[in-house]
């Protein structure tokens, strides 16, 4: 265990296709309440207890980190902690030009910013909110501005954003950011999934390669997702995340907190385990420890090695819930 995923709500500003589509998360859906959700307090007391299992990188998440208020005290409490070497944040940057220099201020030190598209048309059909393009493309020069490392996901889903996949390299070749392409994954039970909307990493691969020659990068540390890959003129990396078609159970790190203090030790998993009650109850952080500890070393997740016919009926855990 090496990152901690750390959900700080499970609502959001967007209606994206792949995450929280409007038919489900419309009005009348039932967010989670206020004292369900676990204060900055309770996150950096368990942030602590983390660091102190080995966990070195923090990422904060959402749903949409910065519809939670005054979420760049979170990220100053979270640089404190003795042991954590790096903070990062994602965000679909809706409102991160106004944060960016606060966030910066606070210690955050990386940001990754969703833009599944550079044509406004389908990004606003992929957010769902008529957000345009511009907006997200401000928000990256924003926190580039303020001294943020960048990087840019996209998520690709075939026969809606998959012809746009050069025009997205073009763009952010030697600009320093990394552009990310995820394969469309099966996360939760609400996005309608179906392997026929994959477009596999290795064809993006060919595409952009067709383009613009590239070759491996080795991984930057133990049990990265990205597979990195950099132009052969020099203008920077781009990366993909192939957990379909490439399945990377075997080398993962990561856990995963959700806003009402629940851990996955697996995105695609079924049920969390509650830290939040014991946080709330008279024990100490020997106590949490041992329970994390416990938690940790019997997962037997390996979901996307596993995917078939067979785990497609399994409930899963809502990405707005864990973050990604």
């Amino acid at each position: 265990m090496r990152d901690l995923r750390i959900s700080v709500t499970d609502r959001c500003n967007f209606r994206c296709v792949y995450c929280m589509p409007r038919e489900i998360f419309g009005p009348g859906f039932e967010f989670m309440r206020r004292s369900q959700i676990l204060t900055y307090e309770e996150i950096e007391r368990l942030a602590r207890v983390f660091a102190g299992l080995g966990v070195v990188k923090l990422r904060i998440t959402g749903g949409e980190p910065l519809v939670r208020r005054d979420v760049e005290q979170l990220v100053a409490r979270l640089v404190a902690v003795p042991g954590i070497e790096d903070v990062a944040m994602t965000t679909n940057g809706a409102l991160l030009a106004g944060k960016a220099e606060a966030l910066r201020a606070a210690g955050l030190r990386r940001v990754t910013i969703s833009l599944d598209s550079l044509d406004d048309a389908v990004f606003r059909a992929m957010n769902d909110v008529d957000f345009p393009v511009a907006r997200v493309l401000e928000a990256i020069d924003a926190a580039a501005l303020a001294g943020l490392a960048v990087k840019v996901n996209a998520v690709i889903k075939r026969a809606w954003n998959d012809d746009g996949v050069t025009a997205l390299a073009g763009h952010f070749r030697g600009t320093g950011h990394v552009l990310r392409l995820i394969e469309y994954m099966d996360v939760g039970n609400s996005n309608g999934w179906r392997m026929d909307d994959v477009v596999p990493a290795a064809k993006l691969l060919e595409e952009i390669d067709a383009r613009w020659p590239i070759e491996p990068v080795e991984p930057a540390y133990p049990g990265e997702v990205a597979s990195r890959y950099r132009y052969l003129d020099g203008a920077g990396e781009i990366g993909v995340i192939a957990s379909v078609s490439q399945p990377f159970c075997g080398a993962c790190t990561r856990a995963r907190l959700s806003a009402d203090g629940k851990l996955y030790t697996c995105l695609f998993a079924s049920a969390g385990h509650d830290l939040r009650e014991i946080v709330r109850s008279t024990a100490d952080d020997a106590e949490l420890a041992e329970r994390v500890a416990g938690i940790w070393r019997a997962r037997a997740d390996r979901y996307s090695e596993l995917r078939s016919a067979r785990t497609r009926p399994l409930r899963r855990v809502e990405m707005s819930h864990i973050g990604g």
